[in-house]
């Protein structure tokens, strides 16, 4: 079958959407709705080539899940080892090119294989360099799991170092699937590691403690600094979505707020009832529902149109017979009644399915299966690990005197709680995340490593934890470039958004540029 790029990425909301299901099962705190996934697109079964292109007889099709025996525990090797899947595609590669590697992250790696073509910046470089593309899964994630379960004893084994040392061991000791693929490594060929949001961050850590493995690196939306009290993920929703929508949805935060600040229950029964949401037992947990509207925000991508799930709701909310507000929106009592129709005849169900209402999205039931379901393939359970060990990026209210789209109701402490529901053998109490430890080991916003390429994105809800977050200023080098574009959340990732933004493109090819001119410079050392 076939797929032009075009129509792949117009699918873009659709899959998505169907992306975050992980998430919504129930989607009970900020921390899991915000996961920094990459997206699901349709995957074709080759990449898109020129004519002048030759596929070699014989080169296997993309989706082939390759294995490799990953060691349990790098601080252990006596443990053992688990199988690790990995994809690759070498249908540009030519001896000598350059092995282009990356992890997705936190999920499911299995239907990402669009990350090896073409239509990626990944497949871009191999293609123009001659390279191979591989894609491996990150430990504790779909089917590499070093223990059959993700208790928190298993789980023990999932850090940030343990996955920069999967990454290394693999690169140094594996024979790749191809002619000649036991002498491509580093020192042999030159390797280049490539990752988006959290994998983009791992991309950079990776490239700190365990310099000279990697010769270079691209890493678009990295969420390098690690924070714990992230309100700042909604300022860029705030700032650039529509500004009727803003003002109406700051109403009713603001009259939530104004109401549980006075101990209003009544009040925020009516309120929640209004939203088809009576049921919810605590007020943190329905200033969350409201809250998931705007985390749709990290779905929208540069050619997304009316039909995307946040579009849609703010048209819910502004667009009246046919009319649309003005800048200040409709007023309070508008807003109350079209945000809470909007939940009532299309959101509860996008969002809960079948659920009941405390079941899809209640928190404060320990006994509940989502906290207590320790299967393999569960992302939100292994994200939810390394949120609460050493990630945090609690998505929360902002401070008093900033404008809020986020309820204040939503600080840290309401989503730590939940570390100690879902790993209560760990957390006896609400942890505080140790990111500061986090950012003093792997550099953080201090980052400064040679031909690292870094690419944000203007509207990115995770800007402020990457290197090009507001009044950080970090230079943008030669030696380590930093671009921006209009985009959104790892837009640059997906060739065909520089079509539809052309500051995107200028960020594709500089990174382009960059890897030439990099993979050009290196020498082999073996």
């Amino acid at each position: 079958m076939s797929c032009s790029p075009t129509l792949g990425i117009k699918m873009w909301a659709l899959t998505l959407l169907l992306l975050t299901v992980v998430a919504r099962a129930a989607i009970p705190n900020a921390m899991l709705r915000g996961m920094q996934s990459l997206p699901k697109i349709p995957v074709p079964q080759r990449s898109i080539t020129s004519p002048s292109v030759t596929v070699l007889p014989g080169v296997p099709n993309i989706t082939t899940v390759y294995y490799f025996d990953q060691l349990i525990d790098h601080n252990n090797p006596g443990l053992g080892t688990f199988q690790q899947r990995y994809w690759m595609n070498r249908e540009f590669y030519k001896p000598g090119g350059p092995i282009i590697l990356m992890t997705p992250g936190e999920l499911n790696a299995d239907g990402l294989e669009v990350f090896i073509t073409n239509y990626s910046i990944n497949g871009r470089i191999a293609q123009q360099q001659n390279g191979a593309a591989i894609l491996i899964e990150h430990r504790f994630f779909g089917d590499s799991n070093p223990y059959d379960n993700l208790t928190s004893q298993s789980l023990a084994l999932l850090t940030i170092q343990q996955a920069i040392d999967d990454l290394v061991y693999f690169a140094t000791t594996a024979d790749l699937p191809m002619p000649g693929g036991d002498a491509v490594k580093p020192g042999q060929a030159p390797w280049i590691l490539i990752g988006a949001s959290y994998s983009g961050a791992l991309s950079s850590y990776t490239m700190v403690n365990k310099p000279g493995i990697f010769w270079a690196g691209y890493v678009s939306s990295a969420t390098v600094e690690t924070i714990t009290d992230y309100y700042e993920y909604f300022t860029p929703v705030r700032e650039y979505m529509p500004q009727n929508c803003s003002s109406d949805v700051q109403a009713v935060i603001a009259y939530l707020d104004r109401m549980y600040m006075t101990n209003d229950t009544a009040g925020i029964q009516t309120l929640q009832e209004a939203f088809g949401l009576g049921g919810l037992n605590h007020a943190g947990d329905f200033a969350t529902a409201l809250q998931s509207n705007l985390g749709d925000w990290q779905n929208v991508q540069p050619d997304d149109g009316p039909g995307s799930m946040f579009y849609r709701f703010c048209d819910a909310l502004e667009v009246k017979d046919g009319v649309n507000a003005g800048p200040d929106g409709w007023g309070l009592e508008n807003a109350i009644n079209s945000w809470g129709n909007f939940w009532n005849t299309t959101y509860y169900k996008h969002t809960c399915q079948d659920q009941d209402v405390e079941t899809c999205l209640g928190t404060f039931v320990p006994t509940d299966p989502y906290w207590t379901n320790v299967t393999v393939d569960n992302a939100a359970r292994s994200w939810f690990w390394m949120v609460c060990n050493q990630i945090g990026f609690y998505q929360v209210g902002p401070p008093e005197g900033q404008p809020a789209i986020v309820s204040r109701i939503l600080q840290p402490s309401f989503v730590e709680r939940q570390c100690v529901n879902m790993f209560p053998k760990v957390f006896a109490s609400p942890p505080d995340t140790p990111t500061a430890k986090t950012n003093a080991m792997y550099a953080g916003w201090n980052v400064n490593v040679p031909r690292l390429f870094f690419a944000n994105g203007l509207r990115d809800p995770w800007r402020g934890g990457t290197v090009s977050a507001d009044g950080l200023n970090k230079p943008n080098t030669t030696s380590m470039p930093i671009y921006m574009s209009d985009g959104f959340h790892t837009s640059d990732m997906i060739m065909d958004n520089g079509i539809a933004d052309p500051t995107i493109a200028v960020v594709q090819k500089a990174g382009l540029m960059y890897m030439k001119k990099w993979i050009a410079e290196w020498k082999p050392s073996t």
